[in-house]
């Protein structure tokens, strides 16, 4: 199921093959250590891929999910159309219930559903190759998203700019260069030399682990930090923006994203320093009037007590261990999607924005 390499791949998600193909993902969980691509067969194996956080950031878990269904499917080619619908049915249920806070995720298993149900007159091979076409369309719009994203929000900063962000948002997040980091490459590449500044991103360290992994793959000057510390650079005035990615936006801009975003949100008010989300158009759930209608999802607490494997913490200590925290709108100067900047963060601009 896996295979190591040196170099860095295209793409953090790539199907090979037809509609009877494999699916390779990169293995997060063992960056910066160890760079290896795992090849999925089976839906089983990609809702752990999800599950586990091999494959993480919403986009790219809707196109692994996407690519999911279609493994799923794969036995039932041959069988009547109801078989198949029945089957489908069953698999995007199933791949739903793999994390609950990214809505990616439910966006893409909405979109290959809507897409079997249009074309009901197709008989299942031909219904499964669909579904592939469907899974490719997701993966190619996320990769132009990502590359809109970049473009809009690097008018936002300017030459020299210290740039924070909190986990990671740049292409292992997505199909593309990423949402957050995709404005900070976009930057870059004007010419504008910036500095990034990453969280660490307790308690998985997916800034540490992640985003400094991917910075220093483009050359760009970054330096990791404390969770603990961003307020003191602040101070430093070493940080003239912050801009982070988010897993879920209600209609009123509020916003879902790794734990610890929130309290970054407020130490740039605090310092008068704009913070930004990037976040493509099928990120946000207008079905969802505020943030305190977002799902938070718990984690097991070994991942506090025993990070990586060390126990850190006495046996038996009660621990709270939510992966994500909602940041309102009133702290956010700006959302950065593919379609343009939403800001001032309101209800009927972000409707106006995402519906258009």
């Amino acid at each position: 199921m896996s295979s190591a390499s040196s170099a860095v791949p295209a793409r953090s998600v790539r199907w090979s093959g037809d509609e009877f193909g494999t699916l390779t993902l990169i293995d997060q969980t063992l960056l910066p250590v160890e760079f290896r691509e795992n090849e999925y067969r089976t839906v089983e194996e990609v809702w752990e891929a999800i599950k586990m956080l091999r494959v993480r950031g919403a986009p790219a878990i809707g196109c692994a999910a996407a690519y999911g269904m279609v493994l799923g499917l794969q036995s039932v080619a041959q069988a009547s159309r109801e078989e198949f619908n029945t089957r489908l049915a069953a698999v995007a249920d199933y791949l739903a219930g793999s994390r609950p806070t990214a809505v990616n995720l439910f966006w893409a298993l909405d979109r290959m559903r809507s897409v079997a149900e249009a074309e009901a007159a197709l008989s299942s091979s031909s219904m499964l190759a669909r579904l592939l076409s469907e899974a490719q369309a997701i993966e190619i719009e996320d990769r132009e998203m990502c590359a809109a994203i970049g473009r809009h929000g690097a008018a936002l900063l300017n030459a020299g700019d210290g740039v924070l962000t909190h986990c990671n948002a740049g292409g292992l997040a997505t199909a593309g260069d990423g949402t957050a980091l995709a404005v900070m490459f976009a930057a870059a590449a004007e010419g504008k030399q910036i500095h990034v500044y990453a969280d660490e991103t307790r308690p998985l360290l997916q800034g540490a682990r992640l985003t400094t992994w991917e910075v220093m793959q483009r050359n760009i000057p970054v330096t990791l930090i404390c969770d603990s510390m961003a307020g003191w650079v602040m101070k430093e005035g070493k940080i003239q923006a912050v801009i982070t990615g988010a897993d879920r936006i209600a209609a009123n801009g509020d916003s879902a994203n790794k734990i610890g975003t929130y309290s970054v949100a407020l130490l740039a008010k605090a310092h008068n320093i704009p913070f930004y989300i990037a976040a493509p158009s099928s990120t946000f759930d207008l079905a969802i009037a505020t943030g305190e209608e977002i799902p938070i999802e718990e984690r097991k607490s070994d991942e506090i007590t025993h990070g990586f494997g060390r126990q850190t913490a006495p046996a038996g200590v009660d621990v709270y261990n939510p992966a994500f925290d909602v940041t309102p709108a009133s702290h956010i100067a700006g959302i950065i999607t593919e379609r343009g900047i939403i800001a001032p963060v309101t209800t009927e601009n972000v409707v106006s924005m995402v519906q258009r």
